[in-house]
């Protein structure tokens, strides 16, 4: 299979407008596709903003809601496939619960998966969301094993190697990764890529954001450093602070040489590893 083309769109959006965001994002698809990209992946909560406060409520949609259907049809007319974050009202009326979701529609519209964070960050998200509990999710794109966590999951080694034993070829980590956590982005993604043998689409926001009503943390400074790290730990592309749209191969064949020359998931003893909790 030829490398599969992946475009990071490092942006915040436009913080408590839909449409706004759905603005931004045609206008990024649109420079991917011409590029030959078969995949955007957009940041955290980039459908809506991520610091707006109560304004989750009210933006929150169901995963086949309003914004899904705009995303799909974005998605088909560039012909590419779209990860997006957004707020995911639980469908089950009685239930309340509101997820930290992201979702990858593919480049015919369809709605590939859905992940919802299964590990909250801070007291705005814990104030906000409910955790998901599905560790792994994942998807075929491209002739790839697509999965998907969001920001704070990917700081869990527990995390990423539960995706590494279940055949993910490539990780889409949309993120919102804050000040003064950078490190995370410069130095723990590419070693997280490295360690499991994969590639790792680590895609952030950028500036400042917060509103009143964002919880106790008040606002945000996003780092941006948005990066694709390769299963030898290089990382191919690396934004800067501002926004951009990046592009980046990810090659099965050099990652089938990796896994080859690597022995970290073969050399494993997980009978040792049985007192851990």
């Amino acid at each position: 299979m030829p490398p599969l083309r992946t475009a990071l769109l490092q942006s915040s959006g436009r913080p408590g407008s839909v449409d706004g965001g759905l603005r931004v994002l045609d206008e990024a698809a649109g420079r991917a596709a011409a590029a030959g990209a078969g995949l955007l992946v957009c940041p955290e909560m980039f459908l809506t903003g991520y610091a707006i406060g109560d304004a989750v409520d009210r933006l929150a949609e169901t995963a086949d809601g309003p914004g899904s259907a705009a995303v799909a049809e974005i998605a088909v007319r560039h012909g590419l496939a779209v990860l997006y974050g957004y707020p995911e009202r639980d469908p089950a009326p009685a239930s309340g619960a509101i997820y930290n979701s992201a979702q990858l529609i593919g480049p015919d519209g369809g709605r590939l998966a859905n992940y919802r964070k299964t590990h909250l960050f801070g007291c705005f998200e814990r104030t906000w969301f409910t955790p998901g509990d599905h560790l792994v999710v994942q998807a075929e794109l491209a002739g790839l094993r697509i999965g998907i966590m969001i920001c704070y999951d990917v700081e869990f080694p527990e995390n990423v190697r539960a995706h590494a034993l279940a055949g993910t070829d490539l990780l889409l980590v949309p993120t919102a990764q804050m000040h003064p956590f950078q490190f995370v982005a410069e130095s723990m993604v590419p070693v997280r890529a490295f360690e499991n043998q994969m590639y790792v689409a680590y895609v952030n926001r950028t500036g400042e954001e917060g509103t009143a009503g964002a919880g106790a943390e008040g606002a945000f400074e996003f780092v941006g450093l948005s990066c694709l790290a390769g299963p030898d730990g290089a990382v191919r592309v690396r934004a800067g602070r501002g926004e951009e749209l990046l592009l980046g191969e990810v090659d099965g064949a050099l990652l089938a040489a990796s896994r080859e020359a690597n022995p970290y998931l073969a050399d494993r003893r997980p009978g040792l590893y049985t007192a851990l909790g």
